[in-house]
């Protein structure tokens, strides 16, 4: 609201600017209070047609218009220097409003016109090889900037452009776990669109340029937290669906801890104890409560692959996945957890193992380029994987790792829903929530949607008893606002997905991944580049 409020005002002051300005260019005053009307107007003064102005109807499109529309205008009250330029792009009333008001500023004609008349002059006298007067020209030419000037217009352009291309286009990620290995690796460069799910508009309005929520080497947040927007989505190109990959904002990201090894919600903290032994700076800032509340759109991504939709069931029997009741077809890369055991006379070297894709983490000993010290190594494999290490030999033996049941560990982390038996392979069933749906409420399923109702969807829940309170009302139904998806890594006992924190609203929706641009191996350049996967797509298997 506080943004909306300051969009109201500034277009009440550009306006009052605009109605003290124009009297010094010959133009009613009365136009600059006129909506469309001021804005043809001051199309005319700076040397574009009126039916220019249309352009500030398009979203995203209409801030590059807006800005040259502004540094043109102050141009042609001959306000040519870089200062007045950037203070017309930084808050256009302010700078409208001290040229009415002094006497010195005239109106001296249109900018655009006056700039390609001199250059027409300019070619003209090089042509004729009018050498005296091409001199003069260039000499008294009021256009022309100095070199540092060019620089740091230049600059300024390109981190513009490169920041809008960024948050409205295309952005590039990199892959930096292997919860999707096989399909995308770790070290993968992608590029991801935001324009074929729906341009997502930014809900931070101030932030550091070409980051996205910590700033490089210092390790602080890069945004402010206020003013902010409400979510908004502009019209999607297509939707998403189960079975293809999407990049999102993590949903329980909102309180985080950060080490450099990574990212904890606070949420986790409780089911992971065994995280903060292994990660000391873990423990020193959950001890002294160090930890980072953020916005929407300032979460850390995830990328994952999208298993099942708004309004679908899901349960997973034995590992395969079923969607309303049908079971789906896996990615041909789909990885599971074994045990492998060798007998004494096999050696598997690292080579071998780079050459059939198997990702070998922290098994390898590096001086012997043997994987397996005592003839045993911890695996994520797929099936054809599997299958090349058990053909070569009759006694290697690859066995699946079991997966045990811990109702705290998965979502909705409550045995009272009857989950207390489920693990990463025998999950659910559980139904997808979609836009508009009402559904009961009990206390026996207010564990799955808890988070939705207080959080995702800004209400006030309460239980009194056995009675379910929302917005201090007594209910036992609730209408979902928006619609939901379920993420699952490949790396089905490697990733850190749904089935760990739950639903993905749609409002954290950031992309559709396109292409690798780049691969390294097991993301570190020193280890070599993937050249054959570099331009492979992003979404196909």
């Amino acid at each position: 609201m506080s943004i909306l409020i300051f969009l109201i005002v500034s277009y009440i002051l550009l306006s009052f600017s605009l109605y003290m300005l124009f009297p010094k260019a010959g133009v009613d005053a009365v136009k600059g209070l006129i909506p469309g009307v001021n804005f043809a107007e001051w199309c005319k003064l700076i040397g574009r047609k009126p039916s220019y102005a249309l352009w500030l109807l398009f979203p995203v499109v209409n801030i590059f218009i807006f800005c040259g529309m502004a540094v043109d205008l102050v141009r042609s009250f001959g306000k040519l220097d870089f200062t007045y330029a950037a203070a017309a792009v930084l808050y256009a009333p302010a700078a409208f409003f001290k040229l009415s008001k002094t006497t010195e500023d005239k109106y001296v004609g249109q900018t655009l016109i006056r700039e390609a008349d001199y250059a027409k002059n300019l070619e003209d006298a090089k042509a004729k090889g009018d050498t005296y007067n091409l001199q003069k020209l260039e000499e008294n030419n009021p256009y022309k900037k100095s070199i540092l000037r060019e620089w740091t217009e230049s600059l300024v352009f390109a981190v513009f452009a490169a920041s809008f291309i960024r948050m409205f286009l295309i952005e590039a990620y990199v892959i930096p776990t292997p919860s999707m290995e096989g399909s995308l690796n770790v070290g993968d460069f992608l590029f991801v669109s935001k324009a074929n799910y729906g341009i997502r508009l930014p809900m931070t309005v101030i932030s550091f340029p070409l980051v996205h929520n910590q700033l490089p080497f210092s390790g602080k947040e890069s945004y402010l937290t206020s003013p902010s927007l409400p979510y908004k989505r502009l019209p999607a190109f297509e939707n998403v669906v189960a079975g293809k990959p999407f990049v999102f904002n993590w949903p329980i990201g909102d309180s985080v801890y950060i080490t450099h090894q990574r990212s904890y919600a606070v949420s986790q903290i409780k089911s992971m104890p065994w995280a903060m032994q292994s990660d000391p700076e873990l423990a020193y800032k959950v001890k002294n409560k160090e930890y980072v509340v953020r916005p929407i759109d300032k979460k850390d991504h995830y990328i994952k692959r999208c298993v099942a939709g708004p309004g679908d069931s899901l349960q997973i029997k034995n590992k395969q996945l079923y969607l309303n009741g049908k079971a789906v077809t896996n990615p041909k890369h789909l990885q599971y957890h074994y045990h492998v055991l060798l007998p004494q006379n096999i050696t598997i070297s690292t080579k071998k193992l780079d050459e059939w894709g198997i990702d070998y983490g922290d098994n390898a000993n590096y001086f012997s380029k043997d994987l397996f010290i005592d003839g045993r190594a911890d695996l994520h494999l797929d099936n054809q994987q599997v299958e090349r290490l058990k053909s070569l030999d009759p006694n290697v033996q690859v066995i699946p790792a079991e997966q045990q049941a811990d109702p705290l560990k998965l979502f909705p982390f409550d045995s009272i829903v009857g989950s207390q038996n489920w693990t990463v392979d025998n999950y659910g069933p559980i139904w997808i929530p979609k836009k508009g749906v009402t559904i009961q409420l009990s206390l026996k399923n207010l564990p799955f949607y808890t988070r939705i109702i207080s959080v995702y969807e800004n209400n006030k829940l309460e239980v009194k008893g056995q009675d379910i309170f929302i917005n201090g009302q007594k209910t036992d139904t609730y209408t979902f606002k928006q619609d939901y998806f379920w993420a699952m890594g490949d790396n089905r006992h490697n990733s850190e997905d749904s089935r760990m924190w739950g639903f993905v609203p749609e409002d954290h929706i950031v992309g559709k991944p396109l292409f690798i641009w780049f691969s390294t191996k097991e993301g570190n350049i020193s280890n070599g580049i993937n050249w054959d996967r570099i331009f492979k797509s992003a979404t196909k298997d």
